[in-house]
């Protein structure tokens, strides 16, 4: 049975979804402060988190800063549910590492297909001992790692699914409906804004080797060497 801890202070809310998830198979942890949602995921090491961005006591950009930030609960995958949809809201959410967004009001039936993709995309095994390479990136898919010219980078680990995608795919246009599909793990009728606000973050932490993701207009994004 898998756990899932959410951290929200709207209680009708918190428990509806707990109802919800419960019907589904899953074990619901709550949590209505940010304190003590914090300390509930150290303790209990939740498959996954529903975390609201309005929390009293500590906010759910700092909470998933820090949940991101230590190696225990780092690979915790993180779904913002908040009222906040504006684009530099969903920014900001996926900088400090959700993995996922879901804007209030949302219907349960699109919460439980987010959590059911999200837990299937944490649950995906990569090829042990793999290295994928391309110009100066290296993909150590066993280790989870990415080094640029020999400096290992921090990736999320979206970033890091969206890196091997088009890397594995050298030269090859993928539509962003396609890396939604291949990174998110679910057919995303949504904006597609969400692959370019990941595309900026992966260049900005490649650095130079940022230009190896190359866009094509009106359709989607490449990866290839000089």
């Amino acid at each position: 049975m898998k756990t899932i801890l959410i951290i929200e202070d709207e209680i009708d809310l918190a428990e509806l979804v707990a109802f919800n998830l419960e019907k589904e198979g899953y074990r619901p942890l709550l949590a209505a402060d940010g304190f003590i949602g914090l300390e509930k995921a150290r303790c209990n090491s939740p498959d996954l988190i529903l975390l609201d961005l309005m929390l009293p006591g500590m906010p759910g950009t700092e909470i998933c800063k820090a949940l991101k930030g230590s190696e225990k609960t780092a690979r915790i995958p993180v779904i913002m549910l908040t009222a906040k949809g504006e684009e530099i809201d969903r920014v900001v959410g996926f900088e400090v590492g959700a993995d996922d967004y879901v804007v209030k009001p949302f219907s349960t039936r699109e919460l439980l297909l987010r959590v059911k993709a999200v837990l299937r995309r944490a649950e995906a095994e990569v090829t042990p001992g793999k290295i994928v390479t391309i110009g100066t990136v290296a993909i150590d898919t066993g280790r989870h790692a990415v080094a640029v010219a020999g400096r290992l980078t921090e990736l999320s680990a979206i970033e890091f699914k969206l890196l091997l995608t088009l890397a594995e795919r050298p030269g090859r246009v993928q539509s962003r409906d396609q890396l939604l599909k291949d990174v998110w793990g679910y057919s995303y009728t949504g904006d597609t804004r969400t692959v370019d606000t990941h595309i900026t973050r992966l260049r900005n932490k490649l650095g130079a080797a940022g230009d190896l993701i190359r866009t094509v207009r009106g359709f989607g994004y490449k990866m290839e060497a000089e």
